[in-house]
């Protein structure tokens, strides 16, 4: 690649989608646009490392993640944490994106702040910054990634030199950089979808409707829709 060319930017939107809803998709979808990405892959985790198992099975979280997303033509599902066995690890589907991509695209993968701020605690976590961009979603009013004083030491120390203000440096190496973005805020999380639905009571408009029949048929969450 001559060095005037950009990189093309791909998300990679990780989680375990326990279920997908609303907060999830307008934040992909926003990215789009702030980023510049191409398009956004959504990766639902088979069995995450550090967080307890999902509530429902893999196959029930792939099938609610496709139909969420299929009249979404820059949105596509991969299953391939689902088709692991085992622990999920970020770093092995990164490294599995790279090697099928090449050097010339640049691998952009989306988290949270609360996530991003517990990096450390991840499978080989510095190799990440080898692999892949990190765009770290925030809420409208966060000031700044590198003034939170709920990272710790050793997570600020990797932001020093690696924050950047805009979407061209992602462009500019395929790899390594922290981007931050505001999203709209959408007080939405899948523990409030699944504590609504034990108590029997309307999860209307915190997801996909589609995804919601596809809940009551297949009686997930326990309760009624």
């Amino acid at each position: 690649m001559a060095v005037t060319d950009k990189f093309p930017l791909i998300g990679i939107y990780g989680g375990t989608f326990d279920p997908i809803h609303y907060g999830h998709l307008r934040v992909a979808e926003e990215l789009l646009d702030i980023a510049g990405l191409r398009r956004m892959i959504f990766v639902p985790s088979g069995a995450p490392r550090l967080r307890a198992a999902p509530t429902a099975s893999r196959g029930h979280r792939a099938a609610m993640v496709r139909l969420a997303i299929q009249d979404n033509n820059r949105f596509s599902l991969d299953e391939r944490e689902i088709n692991r066995p085992g622990i999920s690890t970020t770093v092995q589907s990164l490294r599995e994106y790279r090697r099928e991509l090449g050097d010339n695209t640049a691998l952009c993968f989306v988290l949270g702040i609360d996530a991003f701020a517990k990096i450390n605690q991840w499978s080989e976590w510095h190799e990440l910054f080898d692999l892949c961009h990190f765009i770290v979603v925030t809420r409208p009013g966060f000031v700044s990634i590198k003034a939170d004083q709920n990272l710790p030491d050793e997570v600020r120390k990797a932001l020093s030199s690696r924050c950047v203000t805009n979407v061209s440096d992602l462009e500019s190496q395929s790899c390594g950089f922290i981007y931050t973005a505001q999203t709209s805020l959408l007080e939405i999380s899948a523990s409030q979808i699944r504590s609504l639905i034990s108590a029997g009571k309307s999860i209307r408009y915190l997801l996909p409707e589609n995804v919601a029949e596809y809940m009551k048929f297949n009686r997930l969450y326990t309760g009624n829709l």
